[in-house]
């Protein structure tokens, strides 16, 4: 009798425990498939309108867009992510250069936003450069790694360093040299200025070339004008070099001219390592007049938490912020940042909802953290990792959404950073339920994977993931709608016309955003962290 009774007692348990597990199941493919482009669209049709002013941080358009955040987050039952609020403060200091500056180098004046853009990072009304001798430096690297110096040798104190955009693996092409055409870290605008001021460089200028710099000048332009914003810090910055910018290539070609230098030739000559030159007796002289504001900008952080391992942490990230509005233009004056980074920002939102629709909630705890201030040099996301409201060791994976494709469905799905971790094995699952393949980085030379939110995740030791749908269209009709809409897509990167439109196709980004779904529910409920690829230069010590 005992017998018959423990046979019906592991019946019974096999059959609620097949019941449960088929519920979990329905439950997951109906969060799954709630994900829509509909509802997608009209988070960006509000975050991207003209109401909320561009999303500039420290404005009336942060205000309204954490509102927005706030009430969205809250109508799904996600509770504070840090202790009893939405948000973290990110103190920030705005900069602001008078556009009415000049450079002048070789008896000529350059005009800002036509030829140069210049300013500076230290807080302070008025930084300047006064005949400052010129020095080409290449591409003002010093990486012991790759036996790469370009300092070396040369004295730049106190005078100012020209210097090429990327670095010389995109340059020459050859797969040996620091990362082959993939960027590195030291392509980057922002460690060539950190370098040049640890070099004592009293000026840093980049000449800026179109592909390997991979935007052209109206990025620079629109961009690297306006407010500036940085950390406030108690050195005012004052360890950087006084001015630092850019010029156009015609500009470059022109001063390379005037000091007897054939630009090209030198460009060939920096591509082979270690190699500087004074410009002659040419000297820069600018004088940039600030206007300085201190404020305080804000990251936003809502969490679902866990049912087993509540301290234990899946991150989605988004940036919340774009270029804010441009009082000076005529006509249209609002940076409206539809695709950068509306989109990301309501994908948050979007993923988050189904996982508030889960009936068996995941054992780890689900954030989701916006950012301030990325289009800034990714200041949001570099203050949380110094800041973490969720301890790094507890953080098992980020997960970054950044500008998702409007263009329709594709075949493929591009990781950026293909190869360092363990993550691209959950998207692989992911996709392949969807009929798609992984492909990697469609543009290493862009140098994208140090480029977003996630970059900051990595440097602490958080596996990161950044991916989006790859550039192989999904049909005949698909590629047809490329034709048309990508010019104009890339024509509107950090411009006006990055505002919301009917010619988008979001049947691609809610692929992705279903993929980021699963990898998150995935990691959620499993036991193994993920890890760094051993050859990852951002695996945990």
């Amino acid at each position: 009798m005992k017998k018959a009774n423990s046979l019906v007692i592991a019946g019974v348990t096999a059959i609620m425990a097949a019941t449960s597990s088929v519920a979990a199941a329905n439950s997951f493919d109906s969060s799954y498939n709630s994900i829509n482009g509909e509802q997608l669209a009209e988070h960006v049709k509000v975050m991207a309108s003209d109401k909320f002013g561009g999303r500039a941080p420290s404005s009336e358009g942060e205000k309204l867009t954490l509102e927005y955040l706030t009430k969205q987050f809250k109508a799904i039952g996600f509770q504070p992510g840090n202790g009893d609020s939405f948000l973290q403060q990110v103190p920030l200091v705005s900069i602001e250069a008078s556009s009415d500056m000049v450079l002048s180098i070789g008896g000529k004046d350059y005009q800002y936003k036509k030829d140069m853009v210049m300013g500076s990072s230290r807080i302070t009304k008025m930084s300047k450069l006064k005949d400052s001798d010129l020095v080409f430096v290449g591409y003002g690297i010093n990486a012991p790694e790759y036996n790469w110096n370009d300092y070396e040798g040369v004295d730049v104190k106190g005078k100012t360093v020209v210097i090429l955009v990327n670095d010389p693996g995109y340059a020459t092409k050859n797969p040996e040299l620091f990362t082959g055409n993939a960027m590195t870290y030291y392509g980057r605008w922002t460690y060539k200025y950190e370098e040049a001021s640890r070099q004592g460089a009293e000026g840093a200028i980049i000449i800026h070339e179109t592909a390997p710099a991979s935007y052209g000048w109206n990025v620079v332009k629109n961009s690297w004008s306006g407010p500036q914003f940085g950390f406030q810090r108690e050195d005012n910055n004052m360890g950087r070099v006084a001015v630092e910018g850019w010029v156009t290539t015609e500009v470059a070609n022109e001063l390379f001219s005037k000091a007897g230098l054939d630009f090209a030739k030198a460009k060939e000559q920096a591509a082979k390592g270690g190699y500087s030159v004074a410009m002659g007796d040419l000297k820069a002289s600018v004088t940039v007049n600030n206007t300085i504001k201190k404020s305080i900008s804000n990251n936003f952080i809502a969490t679902l938490p866990g049912t087993k391992k509540a301290d234990e942490h899946i991150i989605y990230s988004a940036h919340w912020d774009h270029l804010g509005t441009d009082a000076s233009l005529e006509g249209d004056k609002v940076y409206n940042g539809a695709v950068d980074n509306a989109t990301g920002t309501a994908a948050l939102i979007e993923v988050a909802e189904a996982f508030s629709k889960l009936t068996n909630k995941p054992e780890r705890s689900i954030t989701f953290l916006a950012v301030t201030a990325e289009e800034q040099g990714l200041l949001g996301s570099k203050f949380y990792a110094a800041n973490p409201v969720i301890p790094a060791n507890k953080s098992v994976a980020n997960i970054n959404m950044d500008a998702l494709g409007v263009n329709g469905k594709s075949k493929d799905v591009a990781v950026y950073g293909l190869g360092q971790s363990e993550l691209d094995n959950y998207l692989t699952k992911a996709i392949t339920k969807q009929n798609r393949e992984i492909s990697g980085d469609p543009r290493p030379a862009a140098g994208i994977y140090y480029r977003s939110d996630h970059f900051a995740f990595a440097n602490i030791g958080i596996p990161a993931l950044y991916a989006k749908s790859g550039a192989t269209p999904a049909d005949e009709a698909t590629a047809e709608l490329r034709k048309v809409l990508d010019p104009k897509l890339k024509k509107c990167y950090h411009n006006l016309c990055d505002e919301y439109s009917t010619e988008w196709d979001l049947s691609g980004a809610v692929q992705d955003m279903q993929a980021f779904f699963e990898v998150g529910y995935d990691v959620s409920k499993s036991g193994i962290w993920p890890k760094w690829s051993e050859t990852s230069e951002f695996k945990r010590q």
